[in-house]
């Protein structure tokens, strides 16, 4: 067989790619006396050579695997772990069955079973698989390291998910929480085994695994027969893994427990956090929130990596005129500055952020929030807790007794909060809270919804800073596209900016799990009154007008500052109308 002789060994397979112009002929020589203890890809994708038809850049594991494949006549196969359906796969065939032969099924058809290997010239396990499944086999490409990977992740996962709904316990799972500030020590990957408690080990495997797929959020959702498993991903919802749904309420009890809370209590919500590490070894903070659905108690847990406090203001999207105005807002000694957007918009990020820089020797830094999101040892952090009469209002009362200099607020919710903290900006303290409004000048509507006085708004007000995330396009398979007109217009309203000659649009490729996008930053839109702005903060004020005053004297909209990280080729004007709120709410 002519193709069979090109890749049987790794000489062989090195002439092929230069007989194809992938390598020159001096790489080729180095290439022939490469080690052969791994996978001819693998050892040939460690070796960095040049790629010929791409000069400057290297032969990469995916391009030498596209082509091995190619040459085997084969399909060369991507395995998105969140895409995979392992309570399916795994029932193909036995662990002993895949290990032995180094195959791993990655797709389940009505008629066909795809199946994963490195070899692609041994099929003596085709028929077994065909005559017990009754089905076709399709067999794909997949790098053997892979193959070893996901053989352990997917039967590990699957037999602990088998193990519990066979009578698993979790018996020993609680573990004495008895700090605020108590670490919980997660087995590494290589730990998974089977003398793990079934609960424990479905737990672990799925905080390392949120870890390392950047998920902000996990949800555990109870349904009528089944739990889902969902992960949230730059913003956006994935499928992860479907449960038994007495699994699930298992595995719920199990993280209650961790985060010390009421086990028996189902009937209303709950909050919780744990403190544990990544798989990096970096500290984290989860916060999580039950609340009872009609098929039980729905888990949420929010991700707080405290790496996202070592980012600077450009990293997070903020950047020239924007990160000046924020800088002069928060850098004054005494008035009251808001941030504001919906929930995952980044206020928490930009807080934090802001927080740790103004928090020097020099002053005293106090917060209160409802939860406390991330612990930071460089301020004085309160938790709000109504139940013992420790609300906003009286928190704020009692810290201005602390001498502060800067108070963050975590959120003004009712009149006595803001009166309280409009006292603390008018006795000389630097105040800093949030708002959940569509924009920057709707917070001034909010705060008179609330019954605060005008006067007391145009007095203690510095500024306003609404923000929303956009994701950014991934880099290595974005590609351009002439813009809409239509589309352009609608993004840029009411301002006048000219329509770039070429616009980026998402494809989706291996980086970015084929989303087409990779990462997200911040757009942002400020609310700095000036003499002629505040005199439009009265009793009944017209946010609209209000808005159009802020755009005469310079600002921006939203989507303005999102048309600006299209033109850059950042991200994309769908994208954008996506997050940001429409003309009409303005």
């Amino acid at each position: 067989m002519k193709t069979a002789s090109r890749l049987k060994s790794l000489k062989s397979i090195v002439e092929a790619l230069q007989e194809d112009g992938l390598l020159s002929e001096a790489d080729a020589v180095r290439a022939s006396g490469g080690s052969v203890n791994s996978h001819p890809v693998e050892a040939l994708a460690s070796m960095q050579l040049p790629d010929q038809r791409n000069p400057g850049k290297t032969l990469p594991s995916e391009s030498l695997s596209q082509w091995y494949a190619k040459e085997a006549g084969l399909d060369s196969y991507h395995i998105n772990p969140l895409k995979v359906a392992v309570d399916q796969v795994t029932q193909v065939m036995s662990y002993a069955f895949a290990q032995r032969h180094q195959i791993l099924c990655v797709e389940v058809h009505p008629n066909e079973v795809v199946i994963a290997t490195s070899d692609p010239f041994k099929d003596g396990w085709t028929t077994s698989i065909e005559q017990t499944t009754k089905k076709k086999v399709r067999k794909v490409f997949v790098g053997p390291e892979l193959i070893k990977r996901y053989l352990v992740e997917f039967y590990s996962i699957s037999r602990s998910v088998s193990g519990a709904g066979e009578g698993g316990d979790n018996k020993g799972a609680a573990s004495a929480m008895s700090s605020f500030e108590q670490l919980l020590d997660l087995k590494s990957d290589t730990e998974v085994g089977a003398d793990d408690k079934h609960i424990v080990n479905i737990v672990d495997w799925l905080l390392q695994y949120a870890f390392s797929q950047r998920a902000s959020d996990i949800h555990i959702e109870p349904r009528r027969d089944t739990g889902n498993v969902r992960f949230r991903i730059d913003g956006v919802l994935h499928d992860v893994y479907d449960m038994p749904r007495h699994v699930t309420n298992a595995v719920t009890s199990r993280i209650k427990v961790l985060g010390r809370m009421d086990v028996a209590e189902k009937r209303r919500p709950q909050d919780g956090r744990i403190k544990t590490r990544s798989p990096k070894g970096n500290e984290v903070e989860l916060r999580l929130s039950t609340l009872p659905t009609a098929f039980g108690e729905k888990l949420v847990m929010r991700i707080f990596d405290p790496e996202v406090l070592l980012r600077t203001f450009p990293q997070m999207g903020l950047t020239g005129k924007d990160e000046q105005l924020w800088t002069d807002l928060t850098h004054r000694t005494s008035g009251i500055v808001f941030v504001t957007g919906p929930t995952g918009s980044g206020k928490t990020t930009t807080l934090y952020t802001t927080l740790r820089q103004l928090a020097t020797a020099d002053v005293n830094v106090c917060t209160l929030e409802d939860p406390i999101e991330m612990v930071v040892d460089q301020f004085n952090q309160t938790q709000v807790q109504p139940k013992i009469g420790l609300d906003f209002a009286s928190g704020i009362r009692t810290l201005l007794r602390q001498d502060p200099d800067i108070i963050m607020v975590g959120e003004i919710r009712d009149l006595e909060t803001a009166e309280m903290a409009t006292q603390a900006a008018l006795t000389g303290h630097l105040v800093i809270s949030t708002l959940h409004t569509n924009d920057a000048c709707s917070a001034v509507t909010r705060l008179l919804d609330l019954g605060l006085p005008a006067h007391l708004i145009r007095v203690t007000m510095n500024g306003v800073m609404a923000q929303r995330l956009v994701r950014m396009l991934c880099p290595s398979c974005k590609e351009a596209v002439k813009p809409e007109a239509d589309a352009w217009n609608q993004l840029v309203r009411p301002f006048k900016a000219d329509m770039p000659d070429k616009v980026y649009r998402a494809v989706g490729c291996l980086d970015c799990r084929n989303t087409g996008y990779q990462g997200r930053e911040g757009i942002y839109e400020f609310l700095q009154p000036s003499r002629d702005t505040r005199r439009l903060i009265t009793e009944n004020c017209d946010p609209e007008t209000l808005q159009m005053q802020v755009y005469r004297e310079g600002g921006q909209s939203l989507r303005m500052a999102g048309a600006k990280k299209v033109a850059a080729g950042k991200t994309t004007i769908e994208e954008v109308l996506r997050v940001t709120p429409t003309a009409e709410e303005f």
